[in-house]
Order: structure tokens, then sequence, then C-alpha cells
């Protein structure tokens, strides 16, 4: 089962402008050329499918522009790589906890940091496929995230535990202001959602499953760049991380 997953532009890239050519109106024979307009498609610029599984513990990319994804652990965490119903590879975190447990296996990927991953102010997308219960859930559950509320700037999705939603998040740069976009439905439900995230211009909007489900108002001076690696799966191993605890597929970001 796999949903196309890509990662999109890399920075310094060269969106083609809108261009116009009026024909001169010097004889009335001639009539005016036409308009023509040039509008460049969003860049693939990292994808991970896990189909291959694991290398020397890392995953690689197959977008051709993306570094690879690391395996990190704590507590003896380890991230499993199954086979899903129609082929292919997925990913499988550790499971949840207990409150009191005094041990606990932890586990995320994480990518170094890429000047691809820090669209500024420009349109960008990121998105992954996500497989868990409300029971796998607690507090938030980061999915995917670079950057985080105290590094200046941040782009997430994670699901919250109270109502299961996916959760679109933008930090920008010099403002600890937090916009999020919430889906309308929760996505904790055992079953395979394809969710992505979508910054453009003043807009911040999350579809699940090729469906618009919520947008926000952003500025659009909103600019997203940090040095921060990508991470998915979780923030950190601190004691109170919001870990996802579910499976995962087919992760990709696109910019422009």
């Amino acid at each position: 089962m796999k949903i196309a997953i890509a990662f999109a532009a890399m920075a310094g890239l060269i969106v083609p402008a809108s261009t116009a050519q009026a024909a001169s109106a010097a004889s009335s024979d001639t009539p005016p050329a036409a308009t023509t307009a040039a509008t460049a498609a969003p860049a693939l610029v990292a994808r991970w499918n896990f189909d291959a599984g694991t290398a020397g513990g890392q995953v690689a990319d197959t977008s051709g522009r993306g570094p690879a994804l690391t395996i990190r652990s704590a507590g003896n965490g380890a991230i499993q790589f199954e086979g899903g119903p129609t082929g292919g590879k997925y990913v499988a975190f550790p499971d949840l906890c207990a409150p009191d447990a005094t041990a606990c296996p932890r586990a995320l990927l994480e990518a170094p940091n890429s000047a691809n991953l820090s669209p500024g102010v420009r349109p960008f997308r990121w998105s992954a496929s996500v497989h868990v219960l409300k029971t796998q859930v607690r507090g938030s559950a980061n999915v995917m995230q670079k950057g985080t509320n105290a590094t200046g700037s941040q782009w997430k999705l994670q699901i919250g535990q109270k109502a299961g939603k996916a959760q679109c998040v933008v930090i920008g740069v010099g403002s600890p202001t937090v916009y999020i976009a919430h889906s309308s439905a929760p996505v904790t439900d055992g079953v395979w959602h394809k969710v992505s995230c979508l910054r453009s211009g003043a807009s911040l909007t999350i579809t699940v499953d090729g469906a618009l489900q919520g947008t926000t108002t952003i500025p659009a001076t909103l600019n997203i760049v940090n040095t921060m690696p990508l991470r998915l799966g979780g923030p950190n191993f601190n004691k109170t991380s919001d870990m996802y605890h579910g499976q995962l597929d087919d992760v990709y970001a696109e910019l422009g």
C-alpha cells in the first residue's frame, strides 16, 4: 500500500514568473499576441517510502534530492519495517509505555538539516500516511516536524489525543504565535489515512485522504527557516516527549 509521497523544492529554486506580451497596434490587421503564463509545479525534494527497508541503520531518500533518515533509539526502542497488504513496507514505532514505567523503549527517524526543508515564505507541502489508534496517543503525537517553538520557526504534523484529529502547525521567525489547522474528523480509527499540510501565501490547510478538512489564516510574510533536523515519530527523547506510537508510510514534502 503505497500512496505516492513526495517532498518538494530546494532552496534557491527559481519559479518562472507569469509573462504577458502585447502585439504592436501599428496595424489594425495585426491581432494582439496571445498572453502566455508559465506556472512551475511544486518540486519534490525528499521522499521516504520505506519499501527498501534499512541499510546500515539508514533509510534512503527516493526523490534524489533529500537526505537519508537515520534510526535513533532510547531504552532499547526499535523501529520495525513491516509489509503492507498490497506490497511495499511501512514503519512501526514502539508501543506506548505505561505512565508509571521506569524504562520506556522509544525510537524516531532523523534527517540532517537541509535547506530544501526550510521554505521561508514559499508554498510548502508536507505529508504522511498514518495508521494509529486513539489508545496509542498520549498528549500529542508528533508525526513529523522540523524546528521547535524554541528555535525560531517550525513546521509540524501532529495528532491530538483529546479528539484524535490531525493538526498542521507552523511558527514563523520572530513571533511566538502558533498557527494550527485542524482536521474536521479524527484519524485515530485504526485505518490508513493520508494527511497533507499546505502552507501557501496567507493560508495553512489540512487535507485527509484528498479532502480539504481545515484551514486557518496566517501572515503571508510568515518565514519558516531553521537549522534543526527533520524528525519523524517524535521531537526528542525527553521523558515527556510527544512520541508517535503508530505506523507510518510514504512521507514527503513539496516546495513551490
